[in-house]
């Protein structure tokens, strides 16, 4: 799978701190090999979005399996990931 990032996540990623920067690069990297992991969750109202949490962040991305393609729409504290 190809990994894809909306415009706004590279600078969530730049916010956080080095530990949790680490952790979610190991997340989304882990997306490329099993877009759907043990601990993804689908979201509700759209067929096609998930988010995957790391710690107290969240990660929401949508799959698109036709085009081999995950997009990250989101990198957040959970009381901000669905804001």
């Amino acid at each position: 799978m190809r990994i894809s990032f909306h415009p706004d996540v590279l600078k969530q990623l730049q916010r956080l701190p080095r530990a949790e920067l680490e952790k979610a690069l190991q997340v989304i990297i882990g997306l490329t090999h099993d877009p759907r992991p043990l601990n993804a969750k689908k979201l509700v109202g759209n067929q096609h979005d998930w988010r995957v949490h790391f710690g107290q962040h969240r990660v929401v991305y949508s799959i698109d399996d036709a085009a081999g393609e995950v997009t990250v729409f989101n990198v957040a504290k959970r009381s901000d990931a669905y804001r």
